[in-house]
C-alpha cells in the first residue's frame, strides 16, 4: 500500500475542506499561488539537493514513484498542505481575535 501517497492526498483534501469550512478562501486568491510559486522554488533547491544526493531516501513501497527531478510528487502535496494550513490558521485566528 502506498501510505505516503494516501496521507499526502488526505492532507490536500483536509486543507481544501478547512479553507471552505472556515470561509478563509485563501485557495481562491491569486496571491496565494504567487506565494506558493516562491516556496516551490526553494523546495526545488533544498529538497532537490537532499533527495538528489541521497541524504533523504524514500522507500518505493510507500509512494507512487513519480518524481519531479529527484523529488517525490508527494513532497509537493505536503508542501502545499503545510503552506496552506499555516495561512488558513493565521487568518482564522486573526479573525477570531478581532
Amino acid at each position: 500500500m502506498k501510505e505516503y501517497t494516501l496521507i499526502a492526498l488526505g492532507s490536500v483534501i483536509l486543507v481544501i475542506l478547512a479553507d471552505r469550512v472556515t470561509k478563509i478562501n485563501i485557495l481562491k486568491e491569486r496571491v496565494f499561488y504567487l506565494f506558493l510559486a516562491v516556496i516551490l522554488g526553494f523546495k526545488l533547491l533544498v529538497n532537490g539537493y537532499l533527495t538528489g544526493e541521497n541524504i533523504v531516501i524514500y522507500d518505493p513501497a510507500f509512494f507512487l514513484g513519480l518524481r519531479i527531478g529527484s523529488i517525490p510528487l508527494e513532497d509537493f502535496l505536503f508542501g502545499f498542505s503545510m503552506v496552506a494550513t499555516g495561512i488558513i490558521s493565521w487568518e482564522f485566528f486573526k479573525r477570531r481575535i478581532k
